[in-house]
């Protein structure tokens, strides 16, 4: 059955494509989640399926046909992923707050510049997950999905770098 769903889908048969969305569609779903945030997914299936359906007579039908859909899914989620770019908020350009007069408080400005050093001794992942969640004021979970990385490891980043900080600041303030 499968060899002649992929004869009849190399052929160009409008009824293999609905066969092979309804067979498999779930896999390309899954496949993407790993990949592009959950809200994303659907409107990206439907971009593999329509490059799928155009491309069909590139595919040779004696070769797996989730493969090759799965292929054509990774190029689009690696796409989609460069489509984004990161917004990060350089330390640079955060307002000082004011003081309760009104003022900037000296004090701390000192331990904010002092908190700016120690977080450019962090390594690079631990530092971009700190300043997402401090300075550009996002949840772990919205910071995992702008990182297409797990949450578990934007926690366990985040965990790691605050310990550090801890450890790099302790001597100065001692």
């Amino acid at each position: 059955m499968t060899d002649n769903l992929n004869i009849r889908f190399a052929e160009g048969d409008d009824a293999a494509l609905a066969e092979c969305f309804t067979a498999h569609g779930a896999l390309v779903r899954s496949y993407l989640r790993r990949f592009v945030p959950q809200q994303e997914v659907e409107d990206l299936q439907q971009i593999v399926f329509a490059e799928v359906w155009r491309s069909r007579h590139r595919f040779d039908p004696a070769r797996s046909l989730p493969a090759w859909m799965l292929g054509i899914a990774h190029k689009r989620a690696v796409d989609q992923l460069r489509m984004r770019t990161l917004r990060t908020v350089p330390l640079d350009v955060v307002a000082d707050p004011a003081g309760d007069d009104g003022r900037i408080d000296g004090d701390g400005m000192a331990e904010r510049d002092q908190v700016r050093w120690a977080l450019t001794k962090l390594p690079g992942p631990q530092r971009q997950a700190i300043e997402l969640a401090y300075y550009g004021d996002l949840t772990q979970r919205e910071i995992a999905e702008r990182l297409s990385v797990p949450l578990g490891t934007v926690k366990a980043r985040t965990a790691r770098g605050l310990r550090r900080l801890s450890d790099i600041l302790t001597p100065a303030a001692a």
